[in-house]
């Protein structure tokens, strides 16, 4: 007797008229994948650039503000909830994520492990660099600069320029760079 344990998310194909609620003047650029769009609220004027998944969840809601742009190849879930500002600009190949397994033990496959849901925010007129990885309980304040490739796990205050694996503050906007910075 065969039990079934996986069963297909779907195409990711979508209508304007499935979103929960979508702004004027969106763009989709080709190969956009959307999932569980009931679930999605997109501001006006937001660009989701090519072959993008935004991977709502049967529960969670992902918000994403007004003027937000969303590069080529970003995969966001937003299970544990997702809140994207007004003015973001997110580098292609960003991953957000919402949710994690947890460890139990070495008894239990982690892939059967029990799920657990955080949310992530991002605040307004922020930047993530291009292959940025953005972990579930994150947030990015407000004007906050995420450097490509970095991975972000906790807090990123407002303004602050951060990079690196896991993510570091290097300076706040506004403050002179230093010489190790140019480098």
């Amino acid at each position: 007797m065969s039990t079934k344990l996986h069963r297909s998310h779907g195409s990711g194909a979508f209508t304007p008229q499935q979103f929960r609620a979508l702004g004027e003047d969106c763009v989709f650029e080709a190969g956009v994948l959307v999932f569980h769009p009931e679930n999605i609220v997109l501001g006006r004027n937001v660009y989701v650039g090519h072959n993008a998944i935004l991977k709502g969840y049967h529960k969670g809601l992902m918000e994403i503000g007004d003027q937000t742009w969303i590069g080529q190849q970003c995969f966001f879930h937003s299970a544990g909830g997702l809140t994207i500002g007004q003015r973001v600009g997110i580098g292609p190949g960003v991953r957000i994520i919402t949710s994690v397994h947890s460890e139990v033990g070495v008894e239990t496959p982690v892939l059967f492990s029990p799920v657990e849901f955080a949310p992530v925010v991002v605040e307004d007129d922020s930047d993530i660099g291009v292959g940025t990885v953005v972990l579930p309980g994150s947030r990015i304040g407000k004007g906050a600069i995420i450097g490509a490739n970095s991975l972000v796990k906790g807090e990123i205050p407002p303004f602050a320029i951060a990079a690196g694996s896991p993510a570091r503050i290097l300076r706040f906007r506004g403050q002179p760079s230093t010489p190790q910075e140019a480098r």
